[in-house]
């Protein structure tokens, strides 16, 4: 089947933002394709005539420190992520969740922006975000603009981007003495492209207490949130067995899992839930270390 008629590179934002205004419709922006290729090919998603590459462009491309931000460029492939020293640094879940993104060959492609942009409330990706309290950076007609990561859905497989806006990357803060975060997820074994379950936690201990932290799962609802109820219950505690039964608790209180036919039963995503919680919390507690 034909996926598209014209194929364009462009080389700046100002040109691919032109670009979509002349091109023939329907035009959608790629940069890895993993899932909007697939999904035009397999007949979930209608064909498109124009397709514009951002590849080539140079701001989407870069994973740096700017001052006391990281930032990570829309188009940068999930396997660099995954292996950049600076990531693993400042933000291990970032890297451990796009390392668990499809197979090593899929890894090489697909983008951290494309994981977002395609709007699933399970996306490792997007979900470890979430919890690093991202920013997201986007480019329309001459204009940068800024919002929160969460204010990017509308629903399922549904982004609040328009059409011809351009996501150009995320930056969150440096890692501060203290800090750590951490992510992890529950697959099908018969390699199901979402997971069952995943968890992204970042946190700041000050001593023996657990003085913030930010939790999200995925999927908690047909958009990402966070687990705010969740979160009040640890913040400001210290990590016992008690904070930790009672957050479990809280999250047979407020989260709201449900039932996939292909995936799992909600009974057993809030069990996964309470396992999870507990493993990950742990993890980026390690990590945090002790502050100075």
């Amino acid at each position: 089947m034909t996926i598209w008629n014209d194929y364009q590179l462009v080389y700046s934002l100002s040109e691919a933002v032109e670009a979509y205004d002349q091109a023939e419709k329907p035009v959608r922006f790629v940069s890895g394709g993993t899932d909007l290729l697939l999904e035009i090919q397999q007949g979930s998603h209608p064909a498109m005539n124009t397709l514009i590459d951002l590849n080539h462009i140079d701001e989407l491309r870069e994973l740096r420190v700017m001052g006391e931000l990281i930032f990570i460029g829309a188009a940068v492939p999930v396997s660099q992520i995954t292996n950049s020293p600076l990531i693993k640094e400042h933000a291990m879940a970032v890297a451990e969740a796009t390392g668990l993104i499809g197979g090593p060959q899929v890894r090489n492609s697909a983008t951290l922006g494309g994981n977002v942009a395609h709007a699933l409330p399970a996306a490792d990706g997007m979900i470890s975000l979430v919890a690093m309290n991202a920013t997201a950076i986007s480019y329309s007609h001459t204009d940068y603009s800024k919002k929160n990561i969460l204010d990017l859905f509308k629903g399922t497989g549904e982004s609040a981007l328009e059409k011809d806006e351009i996501l150009v990357g995320f930056e969150f803060p440096v890692k501060k003495s203290g800090e750590g975060s951490a992510f992890d997820r529950v697959m099908r074994p018969q390699g199901v492209a979402l997971p069952i379950l995943n968890i992204a936690v970042w946190l700041r201990r000050k001593g023996d207490v657990i003085d913030d932290i930010r939790i999200a799962f995925g999927p908690s609802g047909p958009v990402p949130t966070r687990a705010l109820k969740v979160e009040e219950v640890i913040r400001g505690k210290k990590l016992t067995d008690v904070t930790i039964s009672r957050a479990k608790e809280t999250i047979l209180e407020s989260m709201k899992f449900r039932t996939s036919k292909k995936r799992a039963t909600a009974e057993y995503r809030y069990l996964l839930a309470q396992a999870l919680l507990e493993k990950v919390v742990s993890k980026a507690w390690n990590r945090a270390g002790e502050t100075k």
